[in-house]
């Protein structure tokens, strides 16, 4: 237990993390986050694409890294390995039982493992934690709809609700526009966290020397592979001395949902550019407006630090 304290079990959640983790350097925040908080019963974690060859892989091996300087045990799952076709989406046998092996598209154990959890009878409710591209969830829910009133989907991706032309190629619904379009529009109980509100939470890299690295192999590791990360090629984006933990979101408006302000609103149509345009006939999700930076730094912080002094407490006795 990372803390002393804990939390009665009604209050409790089952959490599916869904990531692209070894993308950039902010998912492995996020996952260790969820696993050092006790209201989270965390399930499994699902490896997600990043739309390039062997990126399934690469993000399996991450999840793996984490919890093993972590000391934890967690089914780890392989997605689904890129984008979904248009295919996929409007074949009504594609899963069917009666279409040939050749013929038939099979799901992933990331989605099969979304369908099994979120079809167990427990009073503890389901959240997925998508931090990347949603294909796994899409393909889970077009195998298997029935899911779709079972689950609360949060997503880290969009530029928003409305007509919002995209000021950069967002990320996320970028690896996969025809995944996002399905399941925003799939009437799914979705809390969205768009650009604008998660490149806000920010941390200098001078603060997680001084307060992350210190606390043992996980500590070392979150840090010495920001660095890295930061001072590669593929960060020519950066500012330098800073990054935006932007996945982190997800594990605090589940903690705590009114971390931010939020509202409903119709869920947005992606465009090819991942601009956004208004669509009045889509579901109305929950979109999130901000989020409180200094309860998502400082929630993980002090859970980090607080694991990292008890097992050195427990250690020395």
């Amino acid at each position: 237990m990372p803390v002393k304290f804990d939390i009665p079990d009604y209050k409790k959640v089952r959490v599916i993390i869904d990531t692209d983790a070894a993308c950039e350097a902010d998912d492995p925040f996020a996952i260790a986050h969820a696993l050092l908080s006790p209201k989270l019963m965390v399930k499994g974690i699902l490896a997600e694409h990043f739309n390039c060859e062997g990126s399934v892989q690469r993000s399996y091996d991450e999840i793996k890294t984490v919890l093993k300087a972590m000391g934890r045990d967690v089914p780890v799952y392989m997605g689904e390995e890129g984008a979904i076709s248009a295919e996929d989406i409007s074949s009504d046998h594609y899963f069917d039982d009666a279409v040939s092996l050749k013929e038939k598209r099979k799901a992933s154990p990331a989605a099969d493992f979304i369908i099994e959890e979120a079809l167990k009878e427990d009073e503890h409710p389901l959240f997925v934690l998508c931090q990347g591209a949603i294909t796994n969830v899409a393909v889970a829910i077009r195998k298997c709809p029935g899911i779709i009133n079972r689950m609360t989907i949060v997503w880290i991706g969009t530029h928003g609700a409305g007509n919002v032309k995209a000021p950069f190629r967002e990320f996320n619904a970028g690896n996969d526009i025809i995944a996002a379009n399905y399941v925003l529009n799939s009437g799914a109980d979705i809390w969205l966290v768009p650009s604008s509100v998660y490149i806000t939470v920010n941390i200098g890299i001078a603060e997680i020397e001084e307060r992350i690295l210190p606390c043992g192999e996980i500590g070392r590791h979150l840090y010495e592979n920001m660095v890295t990360y930061n001072n590669s090629d593929q960060a020519e984006w950066t500012k330098g001395e800073s990054w935006s933990l932007g996945d982190s979101p997800a594990v605090a408006i589940t903690l705590n949902p009114d971390c931010g302000r939020h509202s409903m609103q119709h869920a947005p149509y992606i465009e090819e550019d991942t601009s956004s345009r208004y669509d009045e006939t889509s579901p109305l999700i929950r979109v999130y407006e901000d989020v409180d930076s200094r309860y998502v730094l400082g929630d993980f912080i002090s859970k980090l630090r607080l694991e990292y002094l008890n097992i050195n407490e427990s250690s020395t006795n």
